[in-house]
């Protein structure tokens, strides 16, 4: 793995919240805090690393999360992504804006695809943990049902 990075969340009131980073050098475009691993160093520290680094965000490492890879600058890049429950904070050594959002709020946020699959998961994680379901899953669960009770009702008048 070239890359390791961080999603970290806290636990409010609300619901988790997930920190994203300013990307570097691009104005509003938001990231996981991420970064090369160096050498002698592993991917999760250099996630934790990277973490303190970009958005002055300590943290605690939960357990890895899918890989991620692809092309900037005609280099291919595989970074290690690891959920992690947030801390405290430290001094930041870069001067990038940070965000802490709810699940929506990030996903809509992120500008990839790929870093959207790895919100998904880090949120599923932390909904099993917590035992907390969304509020999201419960809406969809009840629109299923609505929409099963409206088939069975369709079905009754066929045969009516």
């Amino acid at each position: 793995m070239t890359h390791g990075g961080g999603v970290v969340f806290k636990l409010t009131s609300e619901g988790p919240r997930y920190l994203l980073v300013e990307a570097s050098g691009t104005r509003d475009r938001w990231v996981f805090p991420k970064g090369h691993v160096e050498d002698g160093e592993t991917s999760a520290s250099a996630a934790l690393r990277e973490v303190g680094e970009e958005a002055g965000v300590r943290a605690r490492l939960i357990r890895r999360l899918r890989p991620v890879e692809h092309m900037k600058g005609g280099e291919r890049i595989s970074i290690v992504y690891f959920l992690m429950a947030y801390a405290g904070r430290t001094r930041p050594l870069d001067k990038r804006r940070i965000r802490w959002l709810a699940f929506d709020e990030a996903l809509e946020a992120l500008d990839r695809g790929k870093s959207r699959r790895v919100l998904r998961s880090a949120d599923r994680l932390i909904s099993g943990a917590t035992g907390a379901e969304p509020r999201r899953h419960r809406v969809r669960r009840a629109l299923v049902r609505v929409a099963e009770w409206l088939a069975l009702g369709a079905l009754a008048l066929l045969f009516v």
